[in-house]
């Protein structure tokens, strides 16, 4: 089902095109924030079953394209689904976040089966092609966008159990096993390619791999556990469809931004909030398309404030390839009537 239009502005600036004004999605627009998305958790019961119910989790998914208009639509899901359908326990505990049974040991990982993982998460398949068939239909000019947390990411919720400002166990056991963490790795850099090579045959158009951890890391770290494996899933994906374009979004990398970018191969590469995209603009190729980076309080605020910001972020992505996005997910408290602003604000450029 793979197919690249040039009609789509968020595919041209993907393949290197300055669009302008630039396509236009943010992290986390199908969520909490929204009235509608409220009514349909509650109908799920649990975010397991929201997530795995494929009418439920199409319909969340096109909430923001029917409410704003957005130039992609980013399969709703979760970065654990990947654990969990490799037969990891999780829950998510209500203002706690994921809980997972944590694996530490190289015997723990043989509770992870690759075998029966796209049998748990074909529901998922599903989503994305119901989502297609309604873009296909409805939006054509909107892209759609499967993802995958990325495996260093991953592997910090499979090992510390649960979130964390510093997943300190995770970071540990790098350093003092890292036979395990090694194998922890492989697994997972496996599980995503074959998740992501399955959204693609579903009908995504473009694919993001977020590593919202991947700054913990030092240098050296970052190099053996973010580039190495995400060069391999990039790699891998390309082999299969040479075509589909890949986000990278390393948060908080920093001055390593552009070693990630040119050794993994990404189209795209994502800023965080703390980036400065006029530094980023000059330091990457100008044929890479950039991601971001509004800080994602400023829509909180709205107004002056929020204007002015995102006046500050088009500037400095304006003459080359760009879409513009949060540094960050948009957060429960957003008013809706802000984002529908700054939608018209970007698209006004």
């Amino acid at each position: 089902m793979e197919a690249i239009s040039p009609t789509k502005p968020l595919l041209r600036a993907l393949a290197g095109e300055a669009v302008w004004p630039p396509p236009l999605w943010l992290m986390r627009q199908a969520g909490r924030y929204l009235p509608e998305y409220r009514e349909v958790r509650a109908q799920a019961g649990d975010f397991i079953t929201l997530c795995t119910t494929p009418e439920l989790a199409a319909e969340v998914t096109l909430q923001p394209i029917r409410r704003f208009g957005m130039d992609g639509a980013i399969l709703f899901s979760d970065i654990l689904m990947v654990p969990w359908g490799l037969g990891q326990p999780l829950r998510f505990a209500e203002g706690e976040g994921p809980v997972l049974d944590p694996i530490r040991t190289l015997a723990g990982l043989d509770r992870l089966q690759p075998a029966g993982m796209m049998q748990k998460l074909a529901p998922i398949m599903a989503t994305v092609g119901l989502v297609r068939e309604a873009l296909d239909a409805h939006a054509p000019r909107v892209a759609m966008i499967g993802f995958a947390g990325s495996p260093f990411t991953v592997a910090c919720y499979v090992v510390d159990g649960k979130g964390s400002k510093d997943f300190a166990i995770t970071r540990g056991l790098a350093f003092s096993d890292p036979n395990f963490f090694g194998k922890l790795i492989r697994i997972l850099t496996e599980a995503t390619v074959e998740y992501l090579l399955a959204q693609v045959e579903a009908g995504a158009e473009a694919l993001m791999l977020f590593d919202s951890w991947a700054g913990l890391l030092s240098p050296a770290q970052f190099r053996r556990w973010v580039i190495e494996p995400t060069s391999l899933i990039v790699r891998a994906v390309r082999k299969r469809h040479p075509n589909i374009p890949i986000i990278g979004f390393p948060r908080l990398a920093g001055p390593l931004l552009p070693e990630y970018a040119s050794r993994t191969g990404v189209q795209c590469v994502g800023m965080d909030t703390g980036m400065d995209p006029r530094w980023a603009a000059n330091a990457l190729p100008a044929t890479l398309a950039v991601q971001g980076n509004l800080d994602p309080l400023a829509v909180v605020t709205g107004g002056a404030a929020m204007e002015a910001e995102a006046r500050g972020v088009l500037a400095a992505l304006r003459g080359r390839p760009a879409i513009f996005n949060l540094g960050h997910g948009i957060v429960p408290q957003t008013p809706p009537e802000h984002v529908g602003t700054l939608v018209r604000l970007v698209r006004g450029g």
